[in-house]
């Protein structure tokens, strides 16, 4: 796959990826800053996905979530894993932390 094939690939995976809402928060997952690894393969896809708190009681939910909705977008199996980079607000997108009324 070539180099622009696979970010243009990113690129819609992450916009798709925003359907996919914290329930807590009410924001959703690109956002937030939790998707921190994609790899897209020609034949596979693997996403490293954190979470805002280590016992975030949505967890399960939002990694399959976000697993079925790559994999539905890309059309290619996906595997997810919870990295353990712990989250703090200054990974979220420029601005989101602002509707959060964070800063």
């Amino acid at each position: 796959m070539s180099e622009t094939n696979i970010t243009s690939k990113e690129d819609g995976l992450r916009e798709a990826l925003r359907a996919v809402i914290d329930p807590e928060i009410g924001m959703n997952v690109v956002e937030l800053g939790l998707i921190r690894e994609i790899e897209i393969n020609d034949d596979s896809a693997h996403i490293t996905m954190i979470m805002t708190t280590p016992f975030c009681p949505y967890a399960p939910q939002l990694l399959e979530q976000s697993r079925r909705t790559a994999q539905d977008y890309l059309g290619l199996p996906t595997t997810i894993e919870m990295g353990m980079e712990m989250w703090d607000p200054s990974m979220m997108e420029e601005g989101a932390a602002s509707d959060w009324g964070l800063f």
